[in-house]
């Protein structure tokens, strides 16, 4: 079917194509190039484009050509290296323009959709984005599912074949009727009737000249039916003109032999030295004499500007105007609404990945505080008490005259929850631990008992025998440095006890055997501190900011992968309404993990709580958004969840060794220390542990330093997620 052009005069479009605001879309001297300076990949070359209001505008090129980043460029997502677009009055992505906004449709090439929503969802989805009642997101549904013949609109996108996904978004694009529609290969898979369906809706709504149309597709004599078609090729037009004419010029009657032909005269032109094809080297000897008056310039004629220069200068009035306020960002509640909406229904719709990040604090803090910081038990030591001969004749009654001390001293140590196992000789013993069956040998000499008594009756004239044989031989593996020292601790210990008690049954004072040094109570912790409580204050934090940053590193790269934050910016939600959605959800998120990791820390736990319970929330809610806007930072900063999931990995060791949390930073090395200090969790980790073991309040320089880090952070990281959000995509 061709269509009518009685309600476009063509030659009033051409005469008036040099004010561009009064064209659909505008494009003049655009270029654009990626790659180095001095290897440049240029992908549009100073090219015009002109598409008049009310037209359907066939855009039609071989795959690489520049189509796409064309329509990046239209849309307001990508910028030219210099050249001037006007799209509906305005220049994408200035202020007023309302592009990127509702103003526009779009459908990509790619899905670009939500796979768990249904058809109804998605389309409510992207209505309330671009502000459609409710009712009326309803009647447009009906209709759209009716005439792209889609299956019930409660279905899943995901269980829907490919076809009917690809209608699916075209539906998206047409929802809320834009003034300008962009789609890009809307009929792949699309059989012939319902192609020719589509094509008969874009000519309708094109009837009153409010809807602007601009197609791209793969079946280039599908496009007869538009007003215009551009045939691009190389970064710029062969040709910018209406079907009918371009059939005529070259007397065919397939677009598909027109392509071809300017093709190979593009080919023929450059070969001479010119790059392009222009009017007196490819219209001298068409029919009609050439294009029609007033529409040349939208042909890109010659290659007269070199890679980089100047870009076109335009009314600086105008200039002025439209950027006097652009980078201010606004907020939609529309958006805001909806985002926060479709973000609480993929959560609904992923429960059990939502349960499991959930529970996950509980499972980490329980196995934290039940296996760190415990003395070890069951420590397996090998015994050879040449005294007793074996343990079967060990006495461990406790009197001044005892003749068994050896044993009484065992029975001490063991107290500590060791498993002793007897051996004859000392090399059995010896050998044990050389294989590794036990963690020490302890060898008791034959005379031990009368050789200690001798010690101390005649502690001023000790006989070297005496010392000597009231010596107890130990051999250790300390490969396990921890084990090595509490064995060590354990026999201190116990010699100690063992040694005052049989002290005091002969009469004397206990504390002749004691250190000359008296340990009076602690000004802060406990008397006898333990390794959970050093760790835990850097343990909590650590948890929440590490969890918040699992809840958001990957959250924006699944939806970019899948294309709908592209499409979402499209129509106009801005990078800092993505964020502020993200951030409520993810903030409920983290707040209820934060709850389980306080609860299970101090009341299941029970571990040290001195300060003020406040101070310890807000500083944990601070870690935890400080680690949402840092799993934001590389979700923005990323392009694939594999590389995210590396740098939040790479990320945690570093933070964990280097920020006082496992050892003391006083500990490091002075450089590491320096770095240390400039880390977000470890001014956060001494503040914590100032709260929690010194019960200081927030006037503490410690605490409020910790306070301050910890924010300055969060902020660093978002603001670095704004920019990224902005400015990434081009």
């Amino acid at each position: 079917m061709s269509i009518s052009n009685e309600h476009i005069a063509m030659e009033d479009v051409y005469s008036s194509s040099g004010d561009k605001k009064e064209q659909a879309v505008w494009v003049r001297h655009a270029f654009k190039k990626y790659g180095t300076k001095k290897n440049p990949f240029v992908v549009l070359d100073d090219l015009n484009m002109t598409v008049p209001k009310g037209s359907i505008y066939g855009l039609l090129g071989a795959s690489g050509c520049g189509k796409t980043t064309l329509l990046g460029c239209i849309i307001g997502r990508k910028k030219l290296n210099s050249g001037e677009i006007w799209v509906l009055g305005g220049r994408p992505g200035s202020r007023g323009s309302g592009v990127p906004g509702a103003r526009i449709g779009y459908m990509p090439q790619e899905l670009a959709l939500y796979g768990e929503f249904t058809i109804r969802e998605t389309l409510h989805y992207f209505g309330g984005i671009a502000g459609m009642p409710s009712k009326k997101t309803e009647e447009r549904l009906n209709f759209l599912v009716k005439m792209l013949m889609l299956p019930m609109a409660d279905k899943r996108v995901e269980d829907l074949s490919g076809g009917q996904q690809r209608r699916v978004s075209l539906a998206s694009a047409l929802l809320h009727e834009p003034e300008l529609l962009i789609l890009d290969e809307p009929t792949v898979g699309v059989d012939p009737l319902l192609r020719q369906i589509i094509w008969d809706h874009l000519v309708n709504i094109t009837q009153s000249g409010s809807t602007t149309v601009i197609i791209t597709t793969h079946y280039i004599d599908e496009t007869r039916q538009a007003h215009l078609i551009g045939l691009m090729r190389g970064g710029y037009f062969l040709a910018e003109e209406s079907p009918a004419t371009l059939l005529t010029r070259f007397n065919t009657d397939s677009l598909e032999e027109v392509f071809l032909r300017l093709s190979l005269k593009q080919n023929l032109t450059k070969q001479h030295g010119n790059g392009i094809v222009n009017e007196s080297a490819d219209f001298e000897d068409m029919p009609n004499g050439g294009m029609p008056k007033g529409f040349g310039d939208t042909l890109t004629r010659t290659r007269e500007r070199q890679y980089g220069s100047a870009p076109v200068d335009f009314n600086y009035s105008e200039k002025q105007i439209f950027d006097k306020f652009q980078f201010i960002p606004l907020i939609d509640k529309n958006h805001i609404r909806t985002l926060l909406w479709i973000n609480v229904l993929w959560m609904i719709r992923n429960f059990a990945v939502v349960l499991f990040v959930l529970l996950l604090p509980l499972v980490q803090m329980s196995l934290f505080c039940t296996s760190i910081g415990h003395n070890p038990k069951g420590l397996t030591v090998a015994i050879v008490n040449h005294e007793t001969q074996n343990a079967a004749n060990c006495d461990s009654t406790l009197i001044c005259n005892s003749t068994t001390l050896s044993c009484v001293y065992l029975d001490y140590l063991q107290k500590n929850d060791l498993n002793f196992v007897y051996y004859d000789t000392d090399n059995e013993a010896t050998g044990s631990v050389l294989k590794g069956n036990t963690y020490a040998s302890i060898v008791i000499k034959t005379n031990y008992t009368k050789a200690l008594q001798a010690r101390i009756d005649h502690w001023r004239e000790a006989k070297s025998w005496d010392i000597t044989a009231s010596e107890i031989d130990v051999l250790r593996d300390t490969t396990s440095k921890d084990i090595a020292t509490f064995l060590k601790l354990f026999m201190y210990e116990s010699f100690q006890n063992f040694m005052s008690n049989y002290l005091q049954s002969c009469g004397f004072s206990p504390l002749v055997v004691a250190l000359p040094i008296q340990w009076n109570t602690p000004v802060y912790g406990l008397r006898y501190p333990n390794f959970t409580d050093f760790v835990n204050p850097g343990m909590i934090l650590t948890t929440i900011f590490f969890l918040a940053v699992a809840l958001t590193a990957g959250a924006m790269i699944i939806q970019r992968n899948q294309g709908s934050i592209e499409r979402a910016l499209v129509i106009g939600v801005t990078p800092l309404e993505l964020l502020i959605t993200h951030i409520i959800c993810q903030f409920v998120m983290m707040m209820i993990q934060l709850i389980i990791v306080l609860v299970w820390s101090f009341v299941i736990f029970k571990l040290s709580l001195n300060g003020s319970v406040l101070l310890v929330t807000l500083l944990s809610i601070l870690t935890g958004f400080c680690g949402m806007c840092f799993g934001f930072a590389i979700s923005c900063g990323v392009d694939s969840e594999r590389t995210a999931t590396y740098v939040a990995m790479g990320s945690f060791f570093p933070l964990v060794l280097l920020s006082g949390i496992v050892w003391p930073v006083e500990g490091m090395h002075y450089i590491l220390q320096l770095c240390s200090f400039l880390l977000p969790l470890t001014k956060a980790t001494e503040s914590m542990r100032s709260i929690l073991q010194r019960g200081w309040g927030i006037t503490s320089e410690v605490v409020y330093m910790g306070f301050i880090s910890i924010a300055v952070w969060a902020i660093i990281f978002l603001l670095f997620s704004i920019v990224l959000l902005k400015f990434k995509k081009g």
